[in-house]
C-alpha cells in the first residue's frame, strides 16, 4: 500500500491548519506547551474546539503529546522560527495566502488588495526557499542555454535566491536584485554561496553593472501592464549590448495553471497572467528582439526569451 506524503496536505487539513492559527490555538501551543484545555482557555476556543484541533494536529505530525501535555515537532518551526527563511517551508505562506482568499470578495468589490498578513514577507521567502530543486536546476538550465555566452547574470526580484545560488554554482558571476526588506533577510544566507546582492525597488530599477543574462522568475504575473513595461526596459538597460533576458512564468492559455495563476494575483490584490501575444508585445516595446516562447520540460511554466540588439535601433 503506498504511503501517503506527509510533506502535502489535503484542502480539509491546510484549513484546520489555518483555522488553528487564525483562532488563536496555534499561538498557545507554540508558547508553551499544554494540555486541550490550558489552549482552549488562552485561545478563546471550546474545549471540544481544542481537543479535536490539538489532536488532529498531533495526527498531522505539528504536535506531540509528551507526559500528558502537547508540544511542538520540527514540522511546525517555520511558523516560530523566522530568521533563516529556509527553515520557514511552505505552509506559512499558503496559510497567508487562506487570509488573502477569505477577504477575496471585499477585494473583488473595492478593487483594494487586503492588508499583508504578518510575517508576509518571510513566509513568502521560506516558500520561494522550498522550491523543488529540480524545478530550480530545469529553469536556470533553460535559461543559460540561451545565453552561453554570458558571465554576469542579474536575478530581478530573486526573493529567497534559489535561482541565484544555482547560478553561482555554475560560475556565473551572479547578482540578485530585490526589494531592501528581502535582501536583508536573506543577504546573510547568499554572501557565502558567491551571490552579490543589490537593494533596489522593481520594476523601476537601475544597475551600475552590465549584465550579459537577466532572469526573471515568476515576476512579470506580480506587476500590472503599466508595471512589466517599466520592468522589461528596466531589464532592458541592464543588459549588456546582445545581452539576453529570460522570463520563466505562467502564460494564459486557458490551462488550470493559469487560471490557478489568476486568481492567486486577485487575492493578492495586484498582477495577472498574460497571454503571450501581450508579454511579446511588451518585450519589442521595450526594444527587444529575437522573442521567442517555449516550454520547459517537467515545467508548468513558459521560458520567454528575449535578446537587446548589438547595436541600437537608428
Amino acid at each position: 500500500m503506498p504511503t501517503r506524503d506527509r510533506s502535502s496536505l489535503d484542502a480539509e487539513e491546510l484549513f484546520l491548519l489555518w483555522a488553528a492559527r487564525r483562532s488563536g490555538v496555534l499561538d498557545a501551543l507554540l508558547d508553551a506547551a499544554g494540555t486541550p484545555s490550558e489552549v482552549a482557555a488562552d485561545a478563546g476556543v471550546t474545549e471540544h474546539a481544542a481537543r479535536v484541533v490539538v489532536e488532529s494536529l498531533s495526527d498531522l505530525g505539528f504536535v506531540r503529546q509528551v507526559g500528558g501535555e502537547y508540544e511542538i515537532t520540527n514540522r511546525a518551526l517555520g511558523f516560530l522560527a523566522k530568521r533563516d527563511v529556509r527553515s520557514i517551508g511552505r505552509l506559512p505562506h499558503t496559510l497567508d495566502l487562506f487570509d488573502l482568499w477569505v477577504d477575496l470578495p471585499e477585494t473583488m468589490r473595492t478593487g483594494e488588495g487586503p492588508e499583508r498578513p504578518a510575517d508576509w514577507t518571510r513566509n513568502r521567502l521560506g516558500a520561494h526557499a522550498a522550491t523543488d530543486d529540480a524545478r530550480v536546476r530545469a529553469r536556470v538550465t533553460a535559461a543559460v542555454r540561451e545565453a552561453p555566452d554570458a558571465e554576469r547574470v542579474l536575478d530581478v526580484r530573486g526573493a529567497s535566491g534559489v535561482y541565484a545560488t544555482e547560478f553561482a554554482a555554475r560560475g556565473y558571476d551572479a547578482t540578485l536584485l530585490d526589494e531592501s526588506s528581502v535582501v536583508d533577510a536573506v543577504e546573510p544566507m547568499l554572501v557565502h554561496r558567491g551571490v552579490r546582492t543589490v537593494a533596489a525597488d522593481a520594476p523601476d530599477f537601475a544597475v551600475d553593472d552590465a549584465f550579459g543574462l537577466v532572469f526573471l522568475a515568476d515576476v512579470t504575473s506580480g506587476y500590472d501592464a503599466a508595471e512589466n513595461r517599466t520592468l522589461l526596459a528596466s531589464a532592458f538597460e541592464a543588459l549588456e549590448p546582445g545581452g539576453t533576458l529570460t522570463v520563466v512564468d505562467v502564460v494564459r492559455d486557458g490551462s488550470t495553471t493559469a487560471v490557478r495563476g489568476r486568481i492567486r494575483a486577485l487575492g493578492v490584490g495586484h498582477g495577472d497572467v498574460y497571454t503571450e501575444a501581450t508579454l511579446r508585445s511588451w518585450l519589442e516595446s521595450a526594444g527587444f528582439d529575437d522573442v521567442t516562447v517555449s516550454t520547459i520540460p517537467g515545467d508548468d511554466r513558459s521560458l520567454l526569451v528575449a535578446k537587446r540588439p548589438e547595436r541600437a535601433v537608428d
